[in-house]
């Protein structure tokens, strides 16, 4: 079983969101796949392939 991981939303640029991991890995995500409502700061969960906010 995978473990959920934990990020934090960076910024937006259009129409990606930058994240951060808590271990320090960054990565870019498309708006669409996150949850709706999602801004810069909020804390974010990938779990079974599916992202939801912390």
């Amino acid at each position: 079983m995978v473990e959920p991981v934990y990020y934090t939303v960076k910024s937006i640029d259009g129409d990606y969101a930058h994240l951060i991991s808590d271990g320090g890995v960054e990565n870019q995500v498309a708006m669409f796949l996150l949850p709706e409502g999602t801004t810069v700061g909020n804390r974010l969960v990938r779990e079974m392939l599916e992202w939801s906010l912390v």
